[in-house]
């Protein structure tokens, strides 16, 4: 493989499958001085998302609350890590009027995570879907939750507020966890994921996947089961992207045939939607895949089967 050096480290030249242009568009600029004008963060800027040029020319964003600074240090992630700031209590506010001034027909809302709250940020989710609702009542929201992990009461929290769809990333295989994700714990993310289900059984479920960490195929069909087990929705798989010299090296480039691969299997496994390829990320062309989604949806419960059920 070839390698370029950066900062005396090597770093993976991409192949050309996931080579991307890089974003200097007039609607990328509107995009970006709008966040700025909001004093918004995003995870397209903080986790240096590949697709961030295509994705804001569309005017699309993925919103990310509770201030830039994370408390974990996961070894895939570039968002900083350190102590937090104080809760804004007026960001929702300023999510909801950049979400009406970019007439999203569907939002995604993340965060950092914040062990250092008592609900680890659940309120701020939910003040951000109120705030949506009450100037987009048409847009549909996503959220993309941390694991609230030792915060009882989190999920449901979030749940009653009825979040159109909850995603929750799984990132990589349990066999990983401890070099790639070591604050998080599997187990935990998959049961909150089953806990949304039995919560609110109308509510979409989604999680996802990176590869190109030193998984093998075997490792990603077993978390495809253990998905299903938890009657999650909508799957998605994405390669795994070096941020920098010091985060976890990419151990290998899967190919488009094999991401085609996964996504065979994944269908074949039951989910209702899923989402492979390089350029994969858990937001990219999220308001398609939720229309998609809820037609599926549709389809599955107006089918002879169901009907005869």
């Amino acid at each position: 493989m070839a390698t370029v050096t950066v900062l005396d480290r090597k770093l993976p030249r991409k192949p050309a499958w996931i080579r991307v242009k890089a974003p200097t568009s007039p609607e990328v600029h509107a995009v970006r001085r709008l966040l700025r004008d909001k004093r918004l963060h995003t995870v397209c800027e903080e986790a240096a998302c590949p697709n961030i040029g295509e994705c804001w020319q569309q005017a699309h964003a993925t919103f990310m609350i509770l201030g830039d600074t994370c408390t974990r240090a996961c070894a895939f992630c570039n968002v900083r890590t350190g102590r937090p700031q104080p809760v804004d209590p007026d960001e929702p506010r300023r999510v909801a009027e950049a979400v009406a001034s970019m007439r999203l027909v569907h939002v995604v809302i993340t965060s950092v995570d914040r062990d250092d709250l008592p609900d680890g940020g659940a309120s701020q989710f939910v003040r951000c879907i109120e705030q949506i609702r009450r100037l987009s009542p048409a847009t549909t929201i996503e959220i993309l939750t941390p694991d609230f992990l030792r915060k009882p009461g989190a999920i449901e929290t979030v749940v009653a507020a009825k979040p159109d769809v909850f995603n929750h990333n799984l990132e990589t295989v349990p066999r990983l966890y401890r070099t790639v994700r070591p604050g998080a714990r599997y187990f935990h993310s998959l049961r909150l994921l089953q806990r949304v289900k039995e919560l609110d059984p109308s509510i979409f479920t989604k999680s996802g996947i990176m590869v190109g960490l030193g998984e093998e195929t075997r490792e990603v069909h077993q978390v495809m089961d253990d998905l299903r087990c938890a009657d999650v929705d909508f799957l998605t798989i994405g390669q795994y992207l070096q941020p920098t010299p010091r985060h976890h090296e990419v151990v290998r480039f899967v190919t488009p045939e094999e991401f085609e691969s996964y996504a065979r299997m994944a269908r074949a496994k039951g989910f209702l939607l899923v989402s492979a390829s390089p350029l994969t990320r858990s937001s990219y062309h999220a308001a398609d895949d939720f229309r998609r989604l809820r037609a599926a949806r549709a389809a599955q419960h107006t089918s002879p089967r169901a009907a005869a059920g």
